[in-house]
């Protein structure tokens, strides 16, 4: 067996930088890097390290190799395998329409069984105390990591607000779709006002910040524990970016945003009845210093676009920093402190149950009287990844119809810095169809098989 480990640009510099024999029983004194014909392993012409899918990765390759020279006999057949940890390629995200239901993350008979599951092992055992935050109190460990989320997205804002003076983004006036590249893209997928009139094709103008994060807010809770919001109080609660309202709950001090911290666990009085316990001996709250101080988002007046080719290239691999790390952090805040989300529209709730305001106005809202169907959210519930078409080339032809299989999709944030210059993400390469080769002609298109 021959392996085949190591660098991301593995067979750039030829197949048998890095191999390794194992357990083989050669009559004749044979080496490989002196006899490189032994392995025919270099028939892309700018050998397999070109592959988008084996670059950035490391992979285990294995292919069958055969000796060509009759004064070599070897006693065992070689191989070589190819392993990589993100698939080469994947499907698009499902399209929901508004008619349909958002699965649920978990389903509905899997939860049964493990309630029913928790229930028998408590049976006959002492009730154990609730752990934070389900006690009142925060999580200690987490307060960094909901300082670090904050400042990520205004990173990331602020980020993208330089990155869209020099990358050209363009969003639909009549729906909600957005393209990044110099021009828009020439499919009719327009679902807006009037889109049967102009046979589907958009009308393109200038984006936002706002169309490539999307502004997904919530109510702000005092009181996480508290009573749930009615829907007479819809009005007077101030609304906030869930990810904001997740980092104050997870312990992010905001002083126009004030929240209830509590020092002691909550004491039930009956299933779901509780009491705050008396503090009243402990010493006066001191008011904590902040371990990172919190930035704030640059006007538009303010923005300075980067001046040459570097700055936008390094201004661009932050953004994906950033971007990568409010992620990744929201995800882990959203383990321990629970998120609601409509499953009929895009409505978010952060805290343990749904407000109950009646605002909900999907399919068949009259039927529910507007209230709405909450259940556990995921991340893309939370942050909104907005795919968008990935162009190949910004410098090359644009886009055609006939070829719309053959291209592939990726985040908006993502797909902005890549043509800003930043390094392809190992995650994202699988819906960018990065190794689909395109044809140059619909000709060409309809001899694929």
């Amino acid at each position: 067996m021959v392996e085949c480990l190591g660098s991301p640009n593995l067979f750039s510099h030829g197949p048998l930088a890095v191999l390794r024999c194992k357990g083989v029983a050669c009559p004749v004194n044979v080496s490989f890097q002196n006899n490189p014909q032994l392995l025919m392993l270099n028939r892309h012409p700018a050998g397999l390290g070109s592959l988008h899918s084996l670059q950035h990765s490391t992979s285990a390759i294995i292919l069958p190799l055969k000796s060509r020279i009759p004064s070599v006999k070897l006693c065992r057949s070689y191989a070589l395998v190819i392993r990589s940890e993100n698939p080469q390629n994947a499907d698009f995200p499902r399209y929901y329409s508004r008619k349909e239901k958002k699965p649920f993350p978990v389903p509905v008979l899997e939860l049964r069984r493990a309630a029913r599951e928790r229930f028998k092992k408590s049976k006959g055992q002492p009730k154990k105390p609730l752990p934070p935050p389900k006690n009142g109190l925060l999580v200690k460990s987490l307060v960094p990591l909901a300082y670090d989320v904050f400042n990520a997205r205004i990173t990331l804002i602020n980020n993208l607000k330089k990155l869209l003076k020099v990358v050209h983004v363009h969003a639909c006036s009549c729906c909600n779709e957005i393209h990044v590249g110099p021009v828009g893209h020439p499919f009719r997928s327009c679902r807006g006002q009037n889109a049967n009139i102009r046979k589907g094709l958009h009308a393109w103008t200038n984006a936002t910040v706002d169309d490539i994060v999307l502004p997904v807010e919530a109510y702000h809770l005092y009181d996480r524990l508290g009573r749930r919001i009615p829907h007479e109080e819809r009005f007077s609660i101030p609304r906030i970016p869930a990810v904001v309202e997740l980092c104050i709950q997870a312990g992010v001090n905001i002083p126009e945003f004030p929240t209830k911290r509590r020092r002691k666990p909550i004491i039930f009085i009956g299933k779901k009845e509780f009491v705050d316990a008396d503090e009243s001996e402990l010493p006066d709250p001191v008011p904590e210093v902040p371990e990172k101080p919190l930035l704030n988002e640059i006007p538009d007046s303010e923005i300075v676009a980067p001046s040459d080719a570097i700055d936008i290239a390094c201004l661009a691999e932050e953004t994906l920093r950033a971007w990568e790390k409010m992620r990744r952090g929201a995800n882990r805040l959203m383990k321990m402190y629970l998120v609601r989300v409509c499953g009929y529209c895009p409505e978010v709730h952060v805290g343990p149950s749904g407000h109950k305001a009646q605002n909900c106005g999907a399919h068949k809202h009259q039927q529910r009287n507007g209230q709405h169907g909450w259940q556990a959210a995921v991340l893309d519930d939370l942050i909104p990844p907005r795919y968008v078409w990935h162009v190949p080339d910004v410098n090359g032809p644009p886009m055609h119809r006939e070829l719309r299989n053959f291209y592939g999709q990726a985040p908006a944030v993502v797909e902005l810095c890549i043509q800003a210059g930043a390094v392809v993400p190992d995650e994202y390469k699988s819906t960018m169809r990065l190794d689909v080769g395109i044809p140059s002609d619909l000709q060409e298109a309809e001899m694929v098989v």
